[in-house]
């Protein structure tokens, strides 16, 4: 007993390392990305439509990843070979991996779609910085947000079982659904200049988002019923389409985690 306790603390430490320094250094990789423009670190001498099919295989690459392994129907058989308690730091170390690779092995097009110069480049730009605190708003609304999945590892390595939380539609989810996705979005469409392939992350990634978004709430709705469904009957998805709050202040519905 002792030995397995010993050896199941050293691996929860592990884990916890690499969702930390993977999944981090992964998004920090991605806000790069989205700010400067696309960018090769890896050359592979491709040229004209294979540089686009090569950057769209990428995309669908980590869209399955990222969204298959999120899904109820693969934690249940991911349960089955590994405790649930582990689950959102191997996703986030997976993610984080598939991330690193994408942006990586991902090839710019010399084809410019076009530019935005100064000052009205400045406008682009204050929109990131506006997406980056927005996002920053909508991770301290969910106050229970774990990114990284290190919550679980912790409660089990102090032997605490952590009763479910009933998080309220709080912050930016009275304006919109999926705030963090519209920001996102935000970050996505704020780069000044645009090549053929940046264009094409554009347009994937964005199409992504939004069945992705779809995708999740229908596991909301079985989650938890009732009380989503009326939110979401009365709150935009991802545009808010009023300056006024769509959702009373006050606990009144569970929230998205």
């Amino acid at each position: 007993n002792t030995v397995s306790s010993l050896r199941e603390s050293n691996t929860l430490r592990i884990l916890t390392v690499l969702s930390t320094v993977l999944g981090g250094s992964s998004l920090l990789a991605l806000g790069a990305f989205l700010w400067m423009g696309s960018f090769q670190t890896v050359s592979l001498g491709m040229v004209g439509s294979r540089i686009l099919l090569w950057d769209a295989a990428l995309s669908i690459f980590f869209f399955i990843q990222h969204s298959g392994m999120i899904r109820r129907a693969f934690r249940g058989r991911f349960e089955r070979v590994a405790p649930a308690h582990v689950h959102g730091a191997v996703y986030s170390i997976v993610s984080g991996v598939a991330l690193l690779l994408v942006l990586s092995l991902w090839q710019r097009s010399p084809v410019i779609v076009w530019t935005v110069s100064q000052p009205w480049s400045w406008i682009f730009r204050a929109g990131f910085v506006v997406a980056i605190i927005g996002f920053v708003w909508g991770v301290r609304a969910l106050r229970g947000f774990d990114g990284f999945g290190l919550r679980p590892i912790r409660d089990r390595a102090r032997g605490r079982t952590r009763p479910p939380e009933l998080l309220t539609f709080r912050g930016p989810y009275r304006w919109v659904r999926h705030p963090l996705y519209t920001c996102v979005l935000l970050m996505i469409w704020s780069c000044p200049e645009v090549t053929a392939d940046r264009l094409l992350f554009n347009l994937l990634w964005t199409a992504w988002v939004v069945v992705g978004a779809n995708l999740e709430e229908k596991d909301l709705v079985r989650e938890y019923g009732r009380d989503y469904v009326r939110y979401r009957s009365t709150v935009p998805m991802l545009i808010p389409w009023t300056l006024r709050p769509r959702w009373p202040r006050g606990p009144r519905s569970q929230d998205e985690g």
